[in-house]
This record gives structure tokens, sequence and C-alpha cells, in this order.
């Protein structure tokens, strides 16, 4: 391969940036992801690679390798976004439109859950579109089977309903 098609290490973004506003480790998403949940993507928007900043205690959603591109804050999303919110409904997975209150009430009966299995499946079946309905742009399953065993520890003692 020339020289001229090489791509050099050093033009390459970095996977994960700190956060301009905490300092919290933040990886990279895809502009995809940013454009279809900002609410008003500014004309003229600079390009540059964009960053995810999961720190509940942060306002900053998404924000760019560069000064010249513009970082956006919850207020400027059209979702809720999961990991930052303290109230509910608190999204979990935006594809199936799982929250963390559904999945409290579906380990209540019986302290086990069958959400992370449906959610599977309809992956395997290629309907999830996280990429363009999470703002993490990644897969929400993480995120459930966390909140499954925290509900599961919640639940623990607690008599079933019914």
């Amino acid at each position: 391969m020339s020289e001229c098609c090489s791509v050099k290490a050093s033009a390459l973004p970095a996977a994960v940036m700190s956060c301009p506003e905490c300092g919290s480790h933040s990886k990279q998403v895809d502009i995809l992801t940013v454009k279809s949940l900002v609410r008003h993507l500014p004309f003229g928007m600079a390009t540059a690679q964009y960053y995810f900043c999961e720190a509940d205690a942060c306002p900053v959603v998404y924000f760019p390798s560069n000064s010249q591109a513009p970082t956006f804050q919850q207020r400027d999303l059209l979702v809720r976004v999961g990991v930052k919110e303290k109230h509910d409904p608190i999204p979990i997975c935006y594809c199936f439109g799982v929250t963390r209150r559904d999945i409290i009430e579906d380990v209540q009966p019986t302290g086990q859950s069958t959400i992370a299995g449906r959610i599977k499946a309809e992956v395997k079946a290629g309907n999830c579109a996280c990429e363009v309905k999470n703002p993490s742009g990644k897969c929400c399953l993480g995120h459930v089977t966390r909140a499954v065993q925290e509900a599961q520890k919640t639940a623990i003692g607690v008599p079933a309903a019914g």
C-alpha cells in the first residue's frame, strides 16, 4: 500500500476522551446517533468525532473532539438519557420501550426476569436500532442485566405480588 493511502495513528480519534464538563472517561459515539437524537442540529455543524458522557450528575451528553463543533446536553435530546435520570420513567431499552420500572415489576413475582431474553430474541431477529434510538449508540443489554440484578437485590425478602 502506498504511503498516501495509509492511515496515520495520530489521525485517528481517541477511543476514549475526558468530558470537558466533569472529566469522566467517555466513549466514542457514531455521528449517526448524535444526528438521530439531538433535537436541533445547527446549520453548518463542524465535522467531529463525538463522545458520550454517561456520568449521571453531568448535564453533557455528547461532546466533540474539537472545539469548533457544539456540545449537547440532556435538554438538547429528543429522549431521556436513562443513565442520567433519577425519576421514573427511566429508559433502559430504547428499541422496545423497557423502563427500570418494567424490570422491577417483572422481577417482583418470581425473583427472575424474562426481559433480557425477550430483548436478545428481538436483537437476533434484527429488530433493534440501538445506533439511532439509544443515546449511547450501543446495545442496552449490559444496562438491562445490571437493572435486573439491582431489582433482584431489592426483591429479596419482598413477598410476591398476588
